[in-house]
């Protein structure tokens, strides 16, 4: 949790000292209509989530069995360690710095350097930096995509509820149901030897990360905020 008190005083810090902001709009306060922001993101992307992994069971022929010693206290405490981590990455990489960007850069140019700088980020969280190019390439496209996504979320919104939502989504059922992630053993447990799947199965299974998954929340978002400034627009006449 240090990490996440540490992200926000830097964060208030940089916006008191550059834009003579209180903290407050990074969109942090908690409302209505922001709690739903939150919940319809993180349902999404878990649903996504969830969607991606079964269809990765069927192709690589594994199967999952539920973790005979898993309890609810495990389970608190792994949520816990994956929203603390959410947390800490979007006051990061959405935060303070996104807000400066969005406002100094504009809107598109800001997200996409945000979503750049949060691939390269995963190099490191990864440890693939330095590896098979590849690798590093595809590692780069994912989380870069879901960081245009997030950063994305965040702009149009102005505020962290979407975004982190959306992030939480995902890597609850990544790393607490299907345990692919670092804290091991979760939930479900993998059982049998991965099947080497063809290169248009591994393309499906990239495409819906780092593709279908975005483009559909851009596309939402454009709607969604297009309307809404319609609407603004038209009480102002």
């Amino acid at each position: 949790m240090l990490g996440v008190i540490v992200a926000l005083l830097l964060s208030w810090a940089i916006l008191h000292r550059i834009a003579g902001e209180p903290i407050t709009v990074l969109g942090i306060t908690p409302t209505w209509k922001r709690c739903g922001e939150f919940l319809l993101g993180m349902g999404f992307m878990a649903a996504v989530a969830v969607i991606n992994f079964i269809w990765q069971a069927h192709f690589k022929q594994i199967s999952y069995t539920i973790n005979p010693e898993y309890s609810l206290l495990d389970s608190l405490r792994g949520s816990f360690w994956v929203f603390r981590s959410v947390l800490f990455e979007e006051l990061v990489f959405r935060g303070a710095i996104l807000y400066l960007l969005i406002r100094y850069v504009g809107l598109i140019k800001a997200c996409l350097l945000s979503s750049a700088m949060f691939g390269v980020y995963h190099w490191f969280s990864y440890e693939v930096f330095g590896a098979h190019l590849v690798l590093m390439i595809y590692i780069f496209l994912v989380t870069g995509m879901g960081g245009w996504m997030f950063a994305f979320a965040y702009a149009k919104t102005k505020s962290l509820f979407a975004p982190v939502g959306l992030h939480l989504g995902w890597n609850l059922v990544t790393a607490i149901v299907f345990s692919s992630g670092p804290l091991g053993n979760q939930w479900l447990i993998q059982q049998g030897e991965t099947v080497h799947t063809s290169d248009w199965i591994t393309l499906i299974f990239f495409s819906l990360q780092a593709i279908v998954a975005p483009g559909l929340v851009t596309l939402y978002l454009l709607a969604r905020y297009k309307s809404v400034e319609c609407n603004a627009a038209a009480l102002v006449r």
